[in-house]
């Protein structure tokens, strides 16, 4: 009695010459991927360890001097004005001379510390020169770069000055 081939029998023969011909692919694959690393990735390497050894051992190149910053005039010239020495009212009366002066009075308040014995003048990096035109002006002899206040402190002010005795 003849019996016919099942469907499954029929197949079997192509998903098995499949499988090897993958495998076969995959292993070509994998082989030109390693040749191709140590033919090419020698060369690549030796060029990056060179150009990383020359910029180890090239002289530092010169930082470009900053451009100066153009002094603003009084009216745009922004001024928080701190109160150091703990005396009420010590920093409105201060706020009231600077603002008679020309500047704008960005803010008033208390400085972090209270200890303060003599009056400063802080600036904001690249603000120097205002700081010393306001120190002069208000004869305060104590300037320096922010010192003890961070920039979110000033509240967008160009130059703070704190209060002392």
């Amino acid at each position: 009695m003849d019996h016919p081939l099942s469907s499954l029998e029929v197949i079997r023969p192509w998903r098995t010459a499949t499988l090897i011909a993958s495998a076969v692919a995959t292993l070509e694959l994998v082989l030109l991927v390693v040749a191709a690393v140590a033919l090419l990735g020698e060369p690549v390497a030796d060029r990056v360890r060179s150009a990383a050894r020359a910029e180890a051992l090239a002289p530092p190149k010169p930082k470009p001097a900053p451009s100066p910053a153009k002094v603003l005039p009084l009216g745009d010239t922004s001024i928080v004005v701190l109160n150091g020495n703990g005396r009420a009212g010590a920093a409105a009366e201060a706020a009231a001379r600077v603002h008679k002066l020309g500047y704008i009075v960005g803010g008033v308040g208390n400085a972090p510390r209270t200890d303060h014995t003599r009056s400063v003048v802080m600036y904001r990096p690249g603000r120097r020169a205002e700081a010393q035109r306001l120190a002069r002006q208000l004869e305060v002899t104590l300037i320096a770069p922010l010192d003890g206040l961070r920039l979110d402190q000033l509240l967008g002010a160009h130059v703070a000055l704190v209060v002392g005795d």
